[in-house]
């Protein structure tokens, strides 16, 4: 996000010099396991030649930007004094550079239909990736505004903009003044039909713009998509847009801050896109207050300074349950979307040691959430030996009667230099069956994937990494998402571009649960806007299972000898009916007295046999 990079200098510069309602969380979160230097702590630095150092990953493909979206004059050093601060400050007032910061940087990513589509602060791109190669560019669209997060449905295209400085042509010329009727600070909604010559065709006006947004499909009218939209960013004047009001709540009923906005989008006619509700999710449910969650601030002597709820950075949905997970800077939140123009929060966390909330995902049941803390914005070193454990790391949740619960936090577990920006970023699910798995971006920190099955010890089972992209002074880079697309891991790049990345199995993760995985295939991809896989009854759907069950100490012999013989009759083209029905049945007794992951395991199992058996 690197959220206050992009709103004003002065809140970047502020951001890096810098008890109320909070209610205790019952278990409280066990500790991040501990921080060390490993391969990815010495790396040595370069733009495109940077040290790199992998573990049960491989680089297939690194793709540099689009022409005309790289440039290292648009790279951000983030001042790391209070006089280079200053000094900062008046050279962007007195003799401002080429580039804003971050003007060229890389950003979300969704995919549909083949292609991938890379957001940036200057626009976006797309890229083919149905060749069996490296990702080939075949569009770009020069739109500043930042951050350029953006989302797919159909021929539509979405794209969120915060910047002062956007205009409503895609103009580059900076919309200036405090109040400028070609301003544009919202929703860009692009018709792609005709691939060669995309154009835009609404533009949804919002009071603070939007830094994130999700698609969020009407319940029973498929006619109907709603976006929810994030937005970070201060409050423009009335003058600009009429209904657009700043302050507090007890000063001002109709303030802009403290709500969402909920944009409705006729698919039969999307340029009529417009908002129809701001809920004040953050009221408090006894009183009515607006400003009803955390205030900001600190809740003791050791706990972070902890951003003020008053608006959400990242809304994940899951519309299957019709539960949605926000992270909504001073608060976790679980939100019921059945009436996606009204969405009813149910519960809400604080955790002393988060500073940011910043995104959410679910597992596949929805029965947990992972939480990220962006502590710093996105522009700090904060993954340094002397960096907290649980600051800046991840918080995984569970959910129960729809109520979220802190269990344990994780953070990157490989030590990371002076001069990289890292804190927990952007990430995905992969759809190994029986686990909950997570690749995830952690800028300069590189790819993690987080086992997170036991909410009480998530455990890092993969990475990637490169050294700074200068050595000598902290610019910003790195990855900004992480996401699992159809088999394969791609990861934005913020200065270099794009990442393919595959998996290699390991004790941690076999080939068959990598193989089941990689056929879990969609048309359509908006990381936030979450869906539940369907696996494909096979061998190696099978051998996934079996394999998740041999790691666990004490697992019956014999039963898993019948397991493989079973799975390798079915391999070999000789599927045994009657044996995998008797299978079945045995696998279902198992389960009944198991317990933990295993239970639904074998639960799942029995089920692939009895199908098989039939």
């Amino acid at each position: 996000m690197i959220r206050h990079a992009l709103l004003s200098t002065a809140a970047a510069v502020s951001l890096m010099f810098a008890a109320s309602q909070a209610t205790a969380q019952a278990p409280a979160p066990v500790q991040s396991p501990p921080v060390a230097a490993d391969a990815r702590t010495t790396l040595g630095g370069g733009f495109m030649d940077a040290e790199q150092a992998t573990s049960n990953l491989t680089l297939e493909y690194s793709v540099p930007s689009a022409p005309g979206f790289s440039d290292p004059e648009a790279w951000f050093a983030p001042p790391q004094t209070q006089a280079e601060a200053q000094a900062f400050a008046a050279r962007m007032r007195d003799n401002p550079p080429k580039y804003s910061p971050l003007a060229l940087a890389n950003s979300d990513m969704a995919m549909s239909k083949g292609r991938l589509f890379m957001g940036s602060f200057h626009g976006f791109n797309a890229y083919d990736v149905t060749k069996g190669g490296a990702p080939e560019l075949v569009m770009s669209v020069v739109c500043p505004g930042g951050q350029g997060d953006v989302t797919i449905h159909g021929d539509l295209l979405f794209m969120s903009v915060e910047q002062n400085r956007a205009r409503l042509d895609c103009g580059t010329a900076d919309a200036e003044g405090e109040v400028n009727a070609e301003r544009f600070r919202g929703i860009r909604i692009f018709d792609i039909s005709e691939f060669n010559a995309p154009r835009q065709i609404a533009a949804v006006q919002t009071c603070r713009g939007s830094h994130t947004h999700t698609l969020v499909p009407h319940p029973t009218d498929a006619n109907v998509l709603y976006l929810y939209n994030s937005a970070t960013a201060g409050v423009r004047p009335g003058g600009e847009l009429s209904i657009c009001s700043d302050g507090e709540p007890g000063e001002n009923p109709e303030t802009a801050l403290y709500s969402i906005d909920v944009i409705k989008v006729p698919l039969n006619a999307p340029e009529q896109a417009a908002i129809v509700s701001r809920p004040r999710i953050f009221a408090d449910r006894d009183t009515g207050e607006i400003a009803g969650l955390w205030k900001g601030g600190r809740a003791g002597v050791a706990s972070q300074n902890t951003a003020n709820t008053n608006h959400c950075h990242d809304i994940t949905v899951y519309p299957a349950l019709n539960r949605a997970a926000g992270a909504c800077s001073g608060n976790g939140i679980l939100l019921d979307i059945s009436d996606p123009e009204n969405p009813k929060r149910l519960s809400e966390m604080f955790d002393p040691d988060m500073a940011y909330w910043h995104s959410a995902t679910f597992n596949n049941t929805g029965d947990k959430v992972l939480f990220t803390d962006e502590w710093s914005g996105g522009i700090g070193a904060r993954c340094r030996a002397e960096d907290p454990a649980t600051w800046g790391a991840n918080l995984v949740a569970t959910v129960a009667d729809d109520t979220l619960r802190g269990q344990s936090f994780f953070k990157l577990p490989g030590i990371q230099q002076a001069t990289e920006n890292c804190v927990a970023h952007n990430g995905s699910l992969i759809p190994v069956p029986g686990r909950d798995l997570m690749v995830q971006a952690w800028y300069q920190g590189g790819i993690s994937i987080v086992d997170f099955t036991d909410p009480r010890r998530p455990t890092e089972i993969a990475y990637f990494d490169r050294g700074p992209v200068d050595a000598e002074r902290l610019v910003v880079a790195g990855h900004w998402s992480a996401y699992w697309f159809n088999g394969r891991i791609y990861a934005s790049e913020i200065a270099r571009g794009l990442d393919v990345l595959k998996l290699q199995p390991s004790d941690q993760l076999s080939a068959a649960e990598i193989a089941v995985a990689e056929a879990v295939m969609a048309e359509t991809i908006n990381p936030q806007t979450q869906t539940r896989p369907n696996w494909t009854d096979s061998p190696d759907l099978a051998q996934a299972y079996l394999d998740q069950l041999s790691r666990t100490e004490g697992f019956d012999a014999e039963l898993a000898g019948q397991i493989r013989a079973q799975i390798e009759q079915w391999r070999g083209g000789t599927a045994d009916r009657a044996g995998a029905a008797a299978l079945s049945a045995s696998l279902t007794a198992a389960a009944a007295a198991g317990t933990g992951p295993d239970a639904p395991r074998l639960t799942a199992l029995a089920g692939v046999f009895q199908r098989l058996g039939a």
